[in-house]
C-alpha cells in the first residue's frame, strides 16, 4: 500500500489544464477565480430542507437530494456507511436523428431509435462501521442558500460532517469528509458505469476511471480520485481507498463528446472525454476542500442571491419540524398556513434551475436527475407544454441566465428541424400534412432529442409554442442581440404557417385556420382551426412583426405576416357549454377535466385573454378553466394555478399550490420527501417530472406580480395566507424590468422598479396607477403606489 499524495503533490492546476480539450457539453474552463474568504450564508439564516434519517436507497428518486452544475447532476442518499450517488451528464443520450417515419407518417419513439437520456455512473462511498444504527444526532440537509448537501452525525465522541456539491467552476462533483474530536476517516469510493463498462485504476495518480461509446458513436467517460490530510490514498480496480485520514476530498467528473453542431453530427471529433475527466478531477483535487467549497458557493450565490422572497412568518413549532413532517402537518385539515415552507418550495425551484440549466443542454422531463437508464418518455423534451413550463421560471425568479440553455438548444437544432420538416412533413402517410402540398420553414414532433430527432407524433404548432417561450425571454430582457439570434426560429416558424394555413368561410367572412390537427393531447386528430393553434399563431405573428421592427429588418415580410394575423380565425364561446371552444365546434370533443389547458394558452402564458379585454371571451375562458377542475397532475395544477392568478383569483391559485405541496405517499400526485413532484402510475411505481417543480413557483410569482410589455401589476392575486406581511426582491417583469416590493395587510408599502433594458411602463397596485419613465440601468421608487 503506497502513501497517497498530499495536495501539494497532486498534478498541478496548470499541468491539468494543459491536458484539456475544449468542447461545448464537457468543456475546459480557465482556472476558477477562488474567493479570498468564505461566502457561506450562516446556518441559522439559510433556507434548508432537512431530514433526521438517510434516504431509502431503493427510493432515491423520491428521497435523495439533488446536486448539479447545469451539466453534471447527482442524487445523493446520505447513508453514513454506504452512500449512493446517481450521476448524470445531460448529453449522455442514446439514439440519433430518427428521421425515418413509421408507416403512419409519424416518428418512431423508442430507446433504440429516438434514444433516451441515461445515467453516466453510479458511485458508492463506504465508511465501514458508520452504520446508521451506530450513530447519533444524524441530520442530512439541502442548503438552498449555499447550494450544498450536508450530512452530519456523531459516532462516539467524534463528529463527522459530509459536504457535497457539484461545482460549476471546477466542473466536478465534490464530496468533502471531515471530522472533529480526534477521529480518522477510513473508507473507499467505488466508481461503476451503468452500461457494462469496466472501471480500471491508475495507481500512480490514485484514480479510477472508465470510458466507452454507445452504438450511436457517442463517446463518454468518468473518473474519480481523492486527496487527504494525513493517512494514505490508493487506487485499485474500480475503487479509490483512503485510510486513517483526518480529512478527505473526493472528486468525480465525466462527460461526453457531444457538441451542439449539426454539421459535425453533434460530435466533437477532437474531444477526449477520458483525458478531460482525469484532468478535471486532478486539477480540483489540488485545492483544499474549503477552497473548492467556497469557490462553488461564491459561483452559486452569484445567481441565487439575485432574488429574495418573504411570504410571512411561520410559527416556532413549524420551524422545529423536519421537512417531511412539516409537509405532512401543513396538509392536515385545519392546519395553519406555513408561509416559510411555501417560500422554500419556490426557492427549491430556483435551485433546480441553477443546478439543472447552465451552458449545456436544457432540462427535459426529469432535468438532470434519474433513477436509472429507462426514464419515462426517455427523459426527453416534450414540446406541447413540458419544456416550456421548465423555462417559465428563470426570468421571473432572478435567474435569467438559466434560460440560455433552452435558447441555445433551439438554435442548434434548427438546421435539422428545418431539413426534416421540408423533406418529411408532407409525407402522404402523415395525417397532419399540409393539404396545400406546400411546405417551408420548420416544425417539430411532440418529443425531441439532442440530435435533431423527433419522437411520437408531429406537432405542427410546436414551432409557435417554442417561439412563444423564446420571445417572452426577450420581453423580460430587452436584449436585441438575443433577439437577433432567435430571429431565424421566428421567421422559419412563420414561413411554415404561410405554407400551411387554409381559408375557410365563417359567418360570411373568409378566415385563415390551421389544417388537420390535434388539440394536445385529446380530441379528433383531423380537426381544423383548433383554438390552441389559432391562439399560438396570433402571438407568433405579432411577436415576429414586433421583432422585425425592433431589428429594422424583413419589414416587407413582417407586413405580409401582419396581414395573415388580421385574417386569423379567433375562437368563440360555445353557446352550448358557455366555455371557450377548444375546437371550431359548439360541442366539447374531448375530456372535460383533461390535464392539458391547450385552448387557454393565451390566458397563460399568453396575454390575449385578460381581465381588461373582451368580457365574453374572458367569461368563456373562466368557465372552461372551472370545468377543467382543481385536481390533476402536478404540472397541470401548476398551469391551472397560473391561469387563476391571471384571473386574479387568489383563492383558487393558492389552493392549487397547496395541492402540489401535499406530501406524496402513494397518492395520485404530490410532493415527495426531497420536494420532487411525483405522481402515481401504478400501485408499485411513481414518476418524477420536474416541470411542476418549476411551474408551481412560476404560478406563485404570478400571484405576486403580473406583467406584459407596457404594464405591470403588483399583488394581483395575493392569498390571505401571505397577506399579513412579505416582500420580494429581484422579481422579473416583462418590458425589461425587475421589481422590489414590500407589503403589509395586503397592500404595497414600498416598491422600486429597476430597468434592465426597459424605458417606459405603467405600474398599478391597489387601484392606483403610475406611468414610469426610466433609463436602462437606473431605478425609480414607486411612492405613488404605496398605501
Amino acid at each position: 500500500m503506497s502513501t497517497g499524495p498530499s495536495r501539494r503533490t497532486v498534478l498541478g492546476l496548470g499541468a491539468a489544464l494543459a491536458a484539456f480539450s475544449a468542447f461545448p457539453a464537457f468543456t475546459a474552463h480557465a482556472a476558477p477565480n477562488r474567493p479570498a474568504t468564505s461566502s457561506l450564508v450562516p446556518a441559522d439564516e439559510a433556507t434548508t430542507l432537512w431530514y433526521p434519517e438517510p434516504a431509502d436507497e431503493d427510493l432515491l428518486i423520491e428521497q435523495g437530494l439533488p446536486l448539479g452544475n447545469g451539466r453534471l447532476g447527482a442524487l445523493v442518499g446520505g447513508d453514513p456507511a454506504s452512500e449512493q450517488f446517481h450521476v448524470t451528464d445531460g448529453s449522455l443520450w442514446t439514439g440519433g436523428a430518427n428521421s425515418t417515419l413509421d408507416s403512419d407518417g409519424q416518428f418512431p419513439y423508442g430507446r433504440e431509435d429516438f434514444g433516451s437520456m441515461t445515467l453516466l455512473a453510479r458511485a458508492t462511498l463506504s465508511l465501514p462501521g458508520h452504520d446508521f444504527s451506530a450513530v447519533t444526532g444524524y441530520r442530512r440537509a439541502l442548503d438552498l442558500s449555499n447550494g450544498l448537501v450536508t450530512t452530519s452525525y456523531k459516532k462516539g465522541r467524534v463528529t463527522y460532517v459530509r459536504e457535497m456539491f457539484v461545482s460549476a467552476p471546477d466542473d466536478a462533483l465534490v464530496i468533502r469528509l471531515s471530522q472533529s474530536g480526534g477521529g480518522t476517516l477510513t473508507g473507499s469510493m467505488v466508481l461503476s458505469g451503468t452500461h457494462g463498462e469496466t472501471t480500471t485504476a491508475d495507481t500512480a495518480r490514485h484514480l479510477a476511471s472508465f470510458s466507452a461509446a454507445f452504438a450511436n458513436d457517442l463517446r463518454y467517460a468518468a473518473a474519480v480520485t481523492a486527496s487527504a490530510d494525513g493517512g494514505t490514498v490508493t487506487a485499485s480496480g474500480s475503487r479509490v481507498t483512503f485510510t486513517d485520514c483526518t480529512e478527505v476530498v473526493i472528486v468525480l467528473s465525466g462527460g461526453t463528446d457531444y457538441a451542439p453542431d449539426h454539421s459535425a453530427g453533434f460530435r466533437d471529433q477532437d474531444a477526449d472525454p477520458l483525458g478531460l475527466a482525469k484532468s478535471k478531477i486532478l486539477a480540483a483535487a489540488a485545492s483544499s476542500g474549503t477552497t473548492l467549497r467556497d469557490t462553488h458557493v461564491a459561483d452559486y450565490r452569484s445567481a441565487y442571491d439575485r432574488f429574495t422572497l418573504d411570504l410571512g412568518f411561520s410559527s416556532g413549532q413549524q420551524r422545529k419540524l423536519d421537512t417531511w413532517s412539516r409537509l405532512t402537518a401543513r396538509a392536515a385539515d385545519g392546519a395553519s398556513p406555513d408561509p416559510e415552507l411555501e417560500a422554500s418550495y419556490l426557492q427549491f425551484g430556483r435551485y433546480l434551475a441553477i443546478c439543472g440549466s447552465r451552458d449545456s443542454l436544457p432540462m427535459g422531463l426529469q432535468g438532470l436527475w434519474l433513477e436509472g437508464n429507462t426514464p419515462d418518455w426517455m427523459g426527453d423534451y416534450h414540446t406541447d407544454i413540458n419544456i416550456q413550463m421548465n423555462y417559465w421560471l428563470p426570468d421571473r425568479a432572478g435567474v435569467p441566465d438559466t434560460f440560455d440553455a433552452f435558447a441555445d438548444y433551439c438554435i442548434a437544432q434548427l438546421p435539422v428541424w428545418s431539413k426534416v420538416t421540408q423533406e418529411q412533413f408532407n409525407d402522404a402517410r402523415n395525417r397532419f400534412r399540409n393539404t396545400s402540398e406546400k411546405v417551408a420553414g420548420w416544425t417539430v414532433a411532440i418529443s425531441t432529442n439532442p440530435y435533431g430527432g423527433g419522437g411520437w407524433w408531429w406537432h405542427p404548432a410546436g414551432n409557435a409554442w417554442l417561439c412563444e417561450s423564446l420571445y417572452e425571454h426577450y420581453e423580460f430582457t430587452q436584449d436585441a442581440r438575443y433577439l437577433a439570434r432567435i430571429m431565424p426560429l421566428l421567421k422559419g416558424a412563420c414561413e411554415f404557417w404561410e405554407a400551411r394555413l387554409i381559408t375557410m368561410s365563417v359567418d360570411g367572412r373568409e378566415v385563415l385556420v390551421d389544417d388537420h390537427d390535434w388539440s394536445p393531447e385529446q380530441g379528433p386528430q383531423d380537426a381544423r382551426g383548433i383554438t390552441y393553434t389559432q391562439e399560438l399563431l396570433w402571438s407568433l405573428f405579432g411577436h415576429y412583426e414586433q421583432a422585425c421592427r425592433t431589428l429594422d429588418r424583413d419589414l416587407e415580410h413582417a407586413a405580409a405576416v401582419r396581414e395573415l394575423r388580421d385574417r386569423l380565425y379567433l375562437p368563440k364561446v360555445s353557446p352550448t357549454s358557455g366555455w371557450l371552444e377548444e375546437w371550431m365546434s359548439e360541442d366539447n370533443l374531448g375530456e372535460t377535466t383533461h390535464r392539458h389547458l391547450s385552448p387557454l394558452i393565451n390566458l397563460f402564458p399568453g396575454d390575449r385573454i385578460r381581465p381588461d379585454t373582451d368580457e365574453t371571451t374572458l367569461k368563456g375562458a373562466t368557465a372552461l378553466l372551472t370545468a377543467r377542475g382543481m385536481q390533476s397532475y402536478g404540472w397541470a395544477c401548476a398551469w391551472r394555478a397560473a391561469c387563476w392568478a391571471r384571473l386574479k383569483n387568489a383563492d383558487n391559485a393558492y389552493q392549487l399550490v397547496l395541492t402540489n405541496l401535499k406530501p406524496w405517499a402513494g397518492a395520485d400526485t404530490g410532493t415527495a420527501r426531497n420536494f420532487f413532484d411525483m405522481y402515481r402510475v401504478s400501485d408499485t411505481r411513481a414518476i418524477f417530472q420536474i416541470d411542476a417543480n418549476l411551474g408551481t413557483p412560476t404560478a406563485m410569482l404570478e400571484m405576486l406580480l403580473y406583467s406584459r410589455p407596457g404594464h405591470i401589476e403588483l399583488l394581483p392575486a395575493l392569498p390571505d395566507a401571505w397577506a399579513a406581511s412579505g416582500s420580494v426582491k429581484g422579481a422579473g417583469a416583462r418590458g425589461g424590468f425587475t421589481v422590489d416590493m414590500r407589503w403589509e395587510r395586503g397592500r404595497v408599502r414600498e416598491a422600486t422598479l429597476h430597468s434592465v433594458g426597459g424605458r417606459t411602463t405603467t405600474v398599478t397596485a391597489g387601484g392606483r396607477s403610475v406611468d414610469v419613465t426610466v433609463r436602462p440601468g437606473e431605478s425609480v421608487a414607486l411612492t405613488e403606489l404605496v398605501g
